[in-house]
């Protein structure tokens, strides 16, 4: 969301992650889509650095739901219908989360911003998306990052780095990928939903990944 600023929300990103996202939702798919905060606060970090867990980790929830009405905001910019679910009640601006209502939303066309992860403290959003994925009975989960897929090392740091096409839950574990965390990954494994993760940020990628082209790296 912050794109070359660092952090905070850069307009022209989200402005680019918005027109990805409708045009893939006019192809006829049904798309929930859950939001990290790290671009304007991140509770792991705080937590390293004296802040008590539990405080920390609500501040990120808190963020996550900044970035989701910014995220409303510039879905509706393009036509598409949107709903924010919270796990934290705040009825002003968004709708508790309510599972069989995020359902009905999908089945009338609308998409669905999950936001404040699980509600909970100690989870990350990558566990909040994997959740939220099997209790909506979605067929995969798309982890759109700033990388096209997964590596045997940084590619940022090693040019020797080597890219998998597929790889199995087990083996994510067993090598310390970091994909998502391990919490999510056993949770996916455990309900054999595959996640495909690729590059957000090159424009059209989102329209591929769900119309079957190969791109990033599927674990399976």
């Amino acid at each position: 969301m912050a794109g070359n600023l660092g952090q905070g929300i850069n307009p022209l990103v989200i402005q680019q992650i918005a027109q990805d996202v409708a045009e893939t939702h006019k192809s006829g798919v049904q798309i929930g889509l859950v939001i990290g905060g790290g671009n304007i606060f991140r509770g792991v970090s705080a937590s390293a650095q004296g802040m008590d867990r539990a405080s920390s980790d609500y501040m990120g929830m808190l963020a996550t739901v900044i970035n989701a009405l910014a995220l409303q905001d510039a879905l509706e910019k393009e036509g598409v219908p949107t709903r924010v679910q919270s796990a934290i009640a705040m009825a002003e601006i968004a709708e508790p989360y309510i599972r069989r209502k995020a359902i009905r939303h999908l089945e009338k066309g609308r998409i669905v911003i999950f936001g404040a992860g699980t509600g909970n403290p100690f989870f990350t959003t990558d566990t909040a998306a994997s959740l939220r994925a099997m209790e909506i009975n979605a067929e995969i989960i798309m982890k759109a990052t700033k990388v096209d897929g997964i590596y045997d090392k940084d590619p940022a740091k090693h040019s020797d780095a080597v890219k998998f096409d597929k790889i199995s839950y087990i083996d994510v574990l067993n090598r310390g990928l970091q994909v998502m965390d391990s919490t999510a990954i056993s949770l996916c494994m455990d309900h054999k939903l595959p996640i495909l993760t690729f590059d957000l940020m090159k424009k059209g990628n989102i329209l591929k990944a769900v119309t079957g082209e190969k791109i990033g790296t599927l674990v399976h």
